[in-house]
């Protein structure tokens, strides 16, 4: 047994004006309703999006917000802000209670931090802020925070091109993220199909599933692919690409990429390679494609391996993430 995780259609929302405080709030209200969220758990998201929401409003540049279900646990709700405003200094100050910044509900970033079943904030002087929160009806079970990704359609599409998925089983987790030729519904009607062969085999080697993915997308735009197996146990990630396709092993001294072979699955492909890599402890798995820019420096952000996998995924998206491609990223914790 394992737990499924795969990309959805996400939704970024832009938090510009007071309007956008209110729409948030009730589409967070909505889903946690659907999720049968009682009265007071409900009141916990709509009281912690809203402060959330102001914070961007009032104090940041180019704030934007993503709601949706949580990646690894359908029950549960996540919710990611992400600015390019003045950052925070002392990340600390700001989560004790009391500490509030002018203008907001008054309950700060620690009454968010209260409220949520689980958060994680990475802020940087000058960069910006990305604050990731969960929340799960009372008692319920919470989500591992283990397997995240994040997606973004270019320009003004309604879907994107780029797809992910990933099946943990605890011991390994396996993930492959496909990058639909071109943009629009043919790109993500490729990726959609990639993402159900991988998940039918998810068995397979590394390999064998990008074989079984090449042979699948004939009928379809196609796609760049790459899948990689990592065993939490033996600190090692198997990797097999065929494309465009950009994965690293990131820590705090750096990043080591992994290799793929150029084609396209479905339809142009050399004799596909797996190759072996260790994982340093402390570190994350990133895939992304080339919606985004693989000239990030993962050294220039400090203590970002260290944070939860879509607060990894959303900053990455925020600083190396282009308008002029449909973006995907997925971050994986390789630790036990």
């Amino acid at each position: 047994m394992g737990e499924v995780i795969s990309s959805q259609n996400d939704t970024w929302v832009r938090a510009e004006d007071a309007s956008a405080i209110g729409s948030l709030r009730r589409a967070a209200v909505v889903l946690a309703e659907n999720r049968g969220f009682d009265e007071e758990d409900t009141g916990r998201v709509a009281v912690a999006v809203s402060e959330a929401a102001s914070n961007l409003v009032k104090h940041a540049i180019e704030g934007i917000m993503l709601i949706r279900p949580h990646p690894e646990l359908a029950s549960a709700i996540e919710v990611i802000a992400v600015d390019r405003g003045p950052g925070m200094r002392d990340v600390s100050r700001a989560l004790r209670d009391g500490y509030s910044t002018a203008g907001t509900l008054g309950i700060g970033m620690g009454g968010i931090a209260r409220m949520a079943s689980g958060y994680e904030v990475h802020s940087m002087p000058g960069r910006g802020t990305v604050l990731g929160m969960y929340f799960t009806a009372h008692q319920a079970r919470r989500p591992a925070c283990q397997v995240s990704g994040v997606t973004r359609p270019i320009g003004e599409e309604l879907v994107c091109g780029d797809a992910f998925a990933a099946f943990d089983t605890g011991a390994t987790v396996t993930v492959m993220l496909c990058d639909g030729l071109g943009h629009g519904s043919a790109a993500a009607h490729a990726s959609q199909e990639a993402v159900r062969l991988f998940l039918e085999r998810t068995d397979l080697t590394p390999t064998g599933i990008l074989e079984r993915i090449h042979a699948g997308l004939g009928q379809s735009r196609g796609g760049a692919v790459a899948v990689a197996r990592i065993d939490r146990v033996a600190g090692t990630v198997s990797f097999a690409g065929l494309g465009n396709i950009s994965a690293w092993i990131a820590h705090q001294e750096g990043r080591q990429g992994m290799i793929s072979v150029p084609g396209i699955a479905g339809h142009k492909a050399r004799t596909l390679r797996q190759y072996e890599y260790a994982v340093p402890p402390h570190s994350v798995v990133v895939l992304h494609s080339d919606g985004l820019s693989d000239r990030w420096d993962i050294t220039s952000y400090p203590g970002l391996v260290t944070r939860t996998p879509s607060v990894v995924a959303a900053t990455l998206l925020r600083d190396a993430g282009t308008r002029r491609d449909d973006a995907c990223v997925v971050a994986v914790r390789p630790g036990v």
